[in-house]
């Protein structure tokens, strides 16, 4: 469970990012084998004993006369009180008047309610989830890791738009209410990727919030007929974000690049939303040409850097002094908690009105073998590289997933008062922080009032 928070021996995706990437490139390969589905080798948490039929959520049908979309959830225990409560909802949002005549009616049987949460910052169209076992072979920078994605493109035999609807349903299902979607967009594809993510996104729209980031992986600079393809997807409208990636450290072009990713969206009205894996003093030269680029063109509140490994570890006053440079230029950030020493310092950048959201990163792709696109399950590692020890701490570690990427995405966060939208999953547990840890079987997904998940498995799609 806690494998990517441990150190690993050799290379491997986080030392190749922490080192922000030589860019050779000698070709590896990768097959894909036919051993079992990948799916089997999650873990399953804890809690996942099936409950006796007497201890199940029910459900009473419709009574005639009453509001079509009227619901009454009773028993639940919101944040994990100790006292159950009734939570109504009238067209998807819970409110505080008394229930409509006729309101259906669901006995959650004293479980917990959480908010579902967001994931910020997720690659739907590489991943192998689902599929038979894929053997990695070695990598050790961000153009040896592009080619294996290439190749792993073409071994699987599922097509991805099939793929990344079985991912981005499967997240559903474990509480993620809504996801920033980064999708490769590269001649090796073309927009294969767009596409397919914009066919999970309709196929999905009834229980997923869906925003497509066109992230040039392979560079803007270095791979000619990238920034054509860039220019397309905006175009068209099939995407809310143009991506860049490490200016320097990758495409070697810091000017070049930015000037293009931003004309872009300044062109076509989308936002932003760059990979930066440099550290140090180039990563600083990249984020400070990224706040004056957003300030230059008024896209204030419409670009987000994500991964920004040169942040964790600034000294305080320089840390204090670059945050509040970023929340004057209202650019967000995100951090998938890759381990204690690039995680970004999210409780200090709050302070100073920098919104900052939990991701997922890669799922079972070429990268890595590990990822399951469940968000609580982020929350737990964001907790476990922190070292949290005390509840608030654990707590603060939920917030990340829920509140931080419903702020970043522009969404109203789901709190489970009177005035929010009823997105919410039923838990067994005690409180809030020993869910984080222990990780308990969602039993019950809701979105805008209606339950689109149960025990794993999608429902009314």
């Amino acid at each position: 469970m806690h494998a990517e928070s441990t150190a690993s021996a050799g290379l491997s995706r986080r030392s190749m990012l922490a080192g922000a990437a030589a860019v050779a490139g000698t070709a590896a390969t990768l097959s894909a084998s036919a051993a079992s589905g990948a799916q089997a080798a999650e873990a399953a948490p804890a809690g996942a004993v099936a409950a006796p039929a007497a201890d199940r959520i029910t459900e009473q049908p419709d009574r005639k006369g009453g509001h079509a979309r009227a619901t009454v959830f009773k028993n639940v225990r919101p944040y994990g009180a100790r006292r159950p409560v009734d939570l109504t909802i009238v067209d998807g949002v819970i409110t505080a008047d008394p229930a409509p005549r006729g309101a259906k009616v669901v006995d959650c049987k004293g479980r917990i309610a959480l908010p579902t949460l967001v994931d910020a910052h997720i690659h739907p169209d590489k991943t192998a989830w689902g599929e038979p076992w894929v053997t990695r072979n070695p990598a050790s920078s961000i153009a040896e890791y592009t080619e294996e994605d290439v190749k792993l493109y073409h071994a699987l035999r599922t097509p991805l738009k099939k793929r990344a609807e079985r991912l981005m349903g499967h997240a559903v299902t474990q509480g993620t209410r809504a996801m920033r979607a980064h999708v490769d967009v590269a001649p090796a594809y073309d927009l294969m990727g767009v596409e397919g993510v914009g066919s999970a996104r309709r196929a999905l729209r009834h229980a997923l919030d869906v925003e497509i980031v066109a992230f040039p992986q392979h560079g803007v600079v270095r791979t000619p007929g990238t920034k054509e393809l860039l220019e397309e997807a905006a175009r068209t409208g099939a995407i809310d974000r143009v991506g860049g990636i490490d200016p320097i450290g990758f495409d070697e072009a810091l000017d070049e690049q930015l000037d293009i990713v931003f004309g872009i969206a300044d062109r076509h009205g989308v936002g932003v939303d760059i990979h930066l894996h440099e550290r140090a003093a180039t990563g600083m030269e990249s984020l400070r040409a990224i706040i004056d680029r957003t300030k230059a063109l008024s896209l204030q509140g419409k670009v987000t850097v994500s991964h920004v490994f040169c942040v964790p570890g600034l000294p305080e006053r320089e840390l204090d002094r670059l945050a509040a440079d970023l929340a004057d230029a209202r650019i967000s950030l995100t951090t998938v908690a890759p381990s204690s020493d690039l995680v970004l310092p999210i409780g200090r950048l709050r302070e100073h009105g920098v919104e900052v959201g939990l991701g997922s990163d890669g799922v079972r792709d070429s990268w890595s073998p590990f990822g399951n696109a469940d968000m609580l399950h982020r929350s737990h590692l964001l907790a476990w590289v922190r070292d949290a020890r005390l509840d608030e701490e654990l707590e603060a570690a939920f917030r990340a997933g829920a509140d931080g990427g419903a702020r970043l995405l522009g969404l109203p966060e789901a709190d489970l008062k009177p005035g929010s939208p009823a997105d919410f999953l039923l838990v067994r547990g005690e409180c809030l922080p020993q869910v984080v840890v222990d990780l308990p079987r969602r039993e019950m997904v809701v979105r805008g009032g209606r339950i689109v998940a149960r025990d794993g498995e999608l429902v009314g799609h």
